[in-house]
């Protein structure tokens, strides 16, 4: 015989040449020839280091464990005390039950939603989150959820959490917002060949995300072609000449060929705009010579204008002093004291004939 003393929080495990016998509890135990005994700590998992099968046909010793199976399509959350403690994989797991409280939550990940009571704050935790799909959809979006490539339904903004599985799940999203669609330094050809750049814009939004992302690929791309060849269409229906005197019309046609078009992207098309027409290359030569031009004449014009005017007005003076001898004489003084205020002074050579004739004039203005 031999006496051993089981701990309080331990428990004792009896074989007798290999083979169990029975389980001790805390306390003095004798223990008979050939047996021995074995030393368990219940703050710790069991691990059985013989069939558990046999083990657990003690009624005591399998009343004292929680045996919990988890299947190959199955997780458990383990929790002690009320406290999370982890994740148990597929296998056989042992729990004392006779020094803490345990509970398990099994979760069938064969499906994909997921329907348990869980804290969210754990799905942040390695060991369940490795276990777990995860989608976010931002506040501006909306989002189209496909099982298995088979669309089930639309999804507001929010973070999605789906049991991770053989299952395929995909999340296609887009913006809800107001958006900018831009053709910039687009090449084009008017009707008499003169090469252009158009920089265009539209401002678009989605307004049906099923129609968008389920019936049609690259919805946006398709938009853009579709304002790209109404844009061509237009400009190559009228000459350069047409087009710069009716470019306001650009954004209006256009706006009016692609919004039926939108509507088939699920795309609601707000309003368009051109930002630039620019000529391009020698073309660009050309109308400034052209401007050059047109400019000049119109300055050619207005001197004629100005030169008709003054002959008019020339003639007009000469008729009014022919009539009126006084009136000649005072433009001629006129013309004379003009002179004289230029005049530093005058050096005169010759006979007496010429200081007559200067002072005959300047008598006659003296007077």
């Amino acid at each position: 015989m031999k006496r051993i003393r089981i701990n309080k929080g331990n428990v004792g495990l009896v074989f007798k040449k290999g083979d169990y016998q029975r389980v001790l509890t805390a306390g003095i135990h004798w223990l008979g020839f050939a047996e021995s005994v074995t030393i368990a700590d219940e703050r710790f998992p069991f691990k059985p280091t013989k069939a558990p099968e046999i083990l657990l046909q003690d009624k005591q010793l399998a009343s004292m464990l929680h045996v919990v199976d988890v299947k190959d399509n199955e997780i458990v959350l383990l929790y002690e005390n009320g406290r999370y403690r982890g994740v148990l994989i597929t296998g056989i797991h042992y729990y004392w039950n006779t020094l803490k409280e345990f509970t398990f939550l099994t979760v069938d990940k064969s499906k994909i939603y997921i329907t348990e009571q869980i804290d969210k704050m754990l799905f942040s935790r390695y060991e369940l989150s490795q276990h777990v799909r995860v989608f976010e959809v931002g506040a501006t979006e909306k989002a189209v959820m496909i099982v298995d490539d088979v669309y089930v339904k639309t999804l507001g903004a929010g973070t999605y959490r789906f049991w991770k599985n053989d299952t395929t799940i995909k999340i296609v999203k887009t913006d809800m917002r107001v958006q900018q669609m831009e053709i910039a330094g687009q090449e084009l050809l008017t009707k008499d060949k003169a090469a252009i750049r158009v920089n265009f814009f539209a401002q678009y939004k989605v307004v049906n995300i099923e129609t968008a992302l389920l019936e049609n690929k690259d919805f946006e791309k398709q938009a853009y072609i579709a304002m790209q060849l109404a844009l061509r269409a237009y400009i190559g229906a009228y000459t350069l000449d047409e087009l710069l005197e009716q470019k306001e019309g650009i954004a209006d046609a256009v706006f009016a060929e692609i919004k039926p078009v939108g509507t088939k992207l699920g795309i609601e098309i707000l309003s368009c705009g051109i930002r630039d027409v620019i000529l391009t290359g020698e073309m660009k030569d050309i109308m400034n010579q052209v401007l050059i031009a047109q400019k000049q004449a119109q300055a050619n014009v207005i001197t004629r204008r100005e030169e008709t005017a003054s002959t008019r007005s020339l003639l007009n003076t000469a008729k009014l002093m022919e009539e009126n001898e006084m009136l000649f004489k005072l433009k001629e003084m006129e013309f004379v004291e003009k002179i004289a205020e230029k005049i530093g002074e005058i050096t005169v050579s010759g006979n007496g004939s010429i200081a007559k004739q200067l002072m005959d004039v300047f008598s006659v203005h003296g007077k």
